[in-house]
């Protein structure tokens, strides 16, 4: 396991299924919990308004008990009279009018949620006014404005709602008949049908009884709250544990980076992107193939090196091998590896187009690199190097050993067989500028080139004679290539025909037959003629 791994905190994921759970069980428990709140509610309301009847009723029995059945009582055989006076009169009851006020004194005197209000802004002569509220005194006008009016309700109050429905108190032909001739009555013109008064029943439902009724949903809301705590702690963990891992994966994403673009340096970039992408496991393996190998070498290396300084040869080498290696990768060749001044390159794995393709790409390849040669030599002169490189190439096609060769450990991805050898001997019997190649590479390419047999070679381990064919005259695409490349001692020829329009040829004739006859020139003044003995 790698470290990036490894700082994972086993139980990571593990805890997040209870969080999981938890949201499943608090969107499960959310109904439920309204359900047994709203069971609860409704059982504490009228549980307090049932509790509240009761004791209204049993003032009203107390009442009835002490001011009507016991007044009854005390007065023996005397007559019971019903007046409103009830109290200065012995054996007087009250009547209906005043027995609905005392229960509304009742009422008032406890601290109930239920209260019931008889008032009238007509009072008897004698006694204390009623004090009416807003709602009483619009109820009085509009009961007076339209006797139809059964009941009006309001709402009052904002955290605990209070509940009032009223009632007008219509007169009847007895009260008519009471008020009209009672000597305190504050009006005697009473008629059957008006409204003396009102009467109120008020239900008032505190803020704490209504919070109580909700205790499950605060329950519910309170576990929600935690549990959401609890998730956001965990998430927060988790993302300071993702960026952790993601610095850490970005690291070593730049450090992969720069390490595979240090090892893409010592690679093919075919190896490397196989490689790199999984399609070649990096194994001690090997499996034989049908390559088209390219060997060069640069002539007479070893003395242009005691001409030179080692910094400047080593700057015009890299130079070299530099623009070589650009022209490889451009035409899909494998570079196998850099032998000193040498390059051993070849087609077919780890991607192949088929022998004859390879080879024509193998042709195309050699021929792009003794072009950008020529341009390079002109470079190299104009900076004042005397003799700059010049190459020989050998180019062959037959089956080689092609893989991984080494050990478990170390291991180097290469060629191996008669024929990647008879690819350097091409190479090393071409003459400078030029390319020889075997004839199985001639096969397929023949359209492409002119060649003409040189001089046979042997090599160790093949009993056969090998005939190389060196390259003349190339035609790639639809253009015939003739390229004449001499370096001697007192000479330095590169002459390129291809592009070239008649006036320019015919200028160029000129300059070398004049060249000609200079030679044929030095030739007959270094010809001493024969003495007559000798003769």
């Amino acid at each position: 396991m790698s470290e990036t791994e490894s700082s994972i905190e086993p139980g990571t994921y593990r805890r997040v299924w209870p969080a999981v759970v938890a949201v499943i069980l608090l969107l499960v428990a959310l109904p439920v919990a309204v359900l047994f709140d709203l069971r609860a509610l409704t059982e504490e309301l009228s549980r307090r308004q049932a509790n509240d009847i009761s004791k209204i009723i049993n003032d009203i029995r107390g009442f009835y008990a002490t001011e009507v059945v016991g007044r009854i009582q005390q007065a023996g055989d005397t007559k019971v009279t019903l007046t409103d006076n009830f109290r200065h009169v012995p054996g007087a009851i009250p009547i209906p009018a005043t027995f609905s006020l005392e229960i509304g004194k009742l009422t008032s005197l406890r601290d109930n949620t239920v209260r019931y209000d008889f008032v009238s802004d007509y009072p008897f002569a004698g006694r204390q006014p009623h004090v009416l509220d807003p709602f009483q005194k619009q109820a009085l006008a509009d009961f007076r404005k339209d006797p139809s009016i059964q009941t009006l309700e309001t709402v009052e109050g904002g955290w605990s709602p209070t509940v009032r429905v009223s009632a007008p108190i219509l007169m009847t032909e007895p009260c008519v008949a009471c008020h009209n001739t009672h000597p305190a009555s504050p009006k005697h013109d009473w008629k059957v049908g008006d409204v003396r008064g009102i009467q109120s029943v008020s239900v008032t439902q505190p803020l704490t009884l209504g919070s109580l009724g909700f205790r499950y949903i605060f329950v519910y809301f309170g576990v929600a709250v935690a549990t959401g705590i609890a998730f956001i702690v965990l998430q927060w963990r988790q993302s300071r544990q993702l960026a952790t891992i993601n610095n850490e994966l970005k690291d070593a994403n730049n450090f992969l980076a720069t390490v595979s673009l240090k090892i893409a340096k010592y690679l093919s970039p075919e190896i490397y992107k196989s490689v790199f992408s999984g399609e070649r496991d990096v194994k001690v393996t090997a499996e034989r193939k049908k390559l088209t190998i390219f060997f060069s070498d640069i002539v007479d290396f070893t003395a242009t090196t005691e001409r030179m300084q080692p910094e400047e040869l080593t700057a015009l080498l890299n130079e070299y091998l530099t623009e070589m290696s650009r022209i490889a990768q451009a035409h899909g060749a494998t570079i196998d590896k850099f032998i000193g001044d040498a390059i051993l390159a070849f087609f077919g794995d780890p991607t192949t187009l088929g022998a004859r393709e390879d080879a024509r790409a193998c042709l195309r390849m050699a021929v792009a690199m003794q072009e950008r040669l020529r341009q390079l030599q002109v470079k190299w002169r104009n900076q004042g190097i005397e003799q700059p490189f010049r190459v020989r190439m050998g180019i062959n096609t037959g089956f080689c050993n092609v893989g991984n060769f080494g050990s478990e450990d170390r291991m180097d991805y290469t060629i191996i067989g008669a024929e990647a050898n008879l690819a350097a001997r091409f190479q090393s019997v071409a003459p400078a500028g030029g390319i020889v190649m075997s004839y199985e590479t001639l096969a397929h390419v023949k359209d492409m080139v002119d060649a003409r047999p040189i001089e046979q070679i042997s090599m160790k381990g093949i009993s056969r004679s090998i005939v190389p064919y060196l390259v003349e005259h190339t035609c790639i695409g639809d253009e015939k290539t003739t390229v004449i490349n001499e370096h001697d001692e007192g000479l330095s020829l590169m002459l390129d025909i291809s592009g070239m329009d008649a006036a320019r040829a015919s200028r160029l004739r000129g300059k070398l037959q004049a060249a000609l006859a200079a030679l044929d020139d030095k030739i007959k003044d270094q010809i001493v003629p024969a003495s007559p003995e000798r003769a």
